[in-house]
């Protein structure tokens, strides 16, 4: 029996999932697809690779995150970022900050909490990616909080366009409340290319430069979590916990983009990496949520997404407040 579920895989488990994972690749399948396939796979008819499938989700993880830097023009998102560096920096540290802060009223697992408060902040499922090794976050936390983050997402691809309209905002200032209180760079984009070519523009460009934010955040997370760890005594491994990762990874993601920006021949080639990595990041969303389990979800609750649902809606007002009266510019 799996002893992360409460009763034996199906017969059949083995083959649709290995079926899901040639789904997860296809390029018609999002993000949010394929973990939402997974975890389905995962919770009906159980998995009988467990062990096997947290193994390629902690070897995957770091390579798609490399890959995704490919997507990266440094020149055009430093200028992003350098505009606004000041404001950006505050701004992911209040969202950390009261997210963290929202996961202790909440009672939300330490981890599931602040990969929920770094995916908000930053760039969702991409920053829940570069700092789940980092904090050697166990494969239902990672699930929740991915969870959580492409529901929220769904939900402000439907709404921003049409509240936007709404209120009457410019492209610009719609662009940059996409790109401030929508988590994932695709919704970003989505959003913007249905708001106009304008807003898509801005939007893209800001989110980018936040993006940017994975390196010193997922860097300083790191450090932390590894004196945290040296103050309390490390405890020995279990089963289910994954060893502790340096984010040498953090490094190849600027190099790749360093490489794409500044070497011309690499600009065609580049984009079919950062492609190649977007289907691998698919690819291991749907290996995190086949590896959830009844027992792992129960135990989770419905905290991480009320912690999540907060924060999200305070960072929504917040930053159409912000925006509508032209105090970000």
């Amino acid at each position: 029996m799996n002893p992360a579920s409460p009763t034996p895989p199906s017969r059949f488990a083995l083959p649709l999932l290995l079926a899901g994972g040639a789904v997860a690749v296809a390029p018609f399948t999002s993000a949010a697809a394929g973990l939402l396939l997974g975890a389905f796979l995962g919770l009906t008819l159980g998995n009988p690779r467990t062990r096997e499938t947290q193994v390629w989700t902690r070897r995957l993880l770091p390579l798609a995150v490399i890959g995704l830097g490919a997507q990266m023009n440094l020149i055009a998102v430093a200028k992003a970022g350098l505009h606004g560096l000041l404001i950006t920096a505050l701004s992911i540290t209040l969202v950390l900050s009261l997210g963290l802060w929202l996961a202790r009223r909440f009672k939300v697992d330490r981890d599931a909490g602040l990969l929920i408060a770094v995916g908000t902040a930053i760039c969702g499922g991409s920053a829940i990616a570069a700092v789940a090794p980092v904090v050697r976050a166990r494969a239902n936390q990672v699930s929740v909080a991915l969870a959580t983050v492409f529901l929220l997402n769904a939900v402000a691809l439907l709404v921003f366009p049409p509240v936007g309209h709404a209120l009457g905002l410019s492209q610009d200032s719609f662009g940059l409340w996409a790109a401030l209180a929508i988590h994932d760079t695709s919704s970003v984009v989505g959003a913007g290319l249905a708001y106009g070519p304008r807003a898509l523009e801005v939007a893209t460009t800001v989110k980018l430069a936040r993006a940017l934010w994975i390196v010193p955040v997922t860097l300083f997370i790191g450090y932390l979590d590894a004196r945290r760890r040296r103050n309390e005594g490390d405890p020995a491994d279990t089963a289910d916990t994954p060893p502790v990762k340096k984010p040498w990874f953090i490094a190849g993601f600027l190099v790749m983009a360093g490489l794409v920006t500044w070497i011309p021949a690499l600009h065609v080639p580049g984009h079919w990496v950062a492609f190649a990595a977007q289907r691998l990041l698919v690819l291991t969303l749907f290996l995190i949520g086949a590896a959830l389990s009844r027992k792992a979800l129960k135990d989770v609750g419905v905290r991480p997404l009320l912690q999540g649902l907060v924060l999200w809606v305070v960072i929504c007002l917040a930053g159409l407040v912000l925006v509508r009266f032209g105090l970000l510019a």
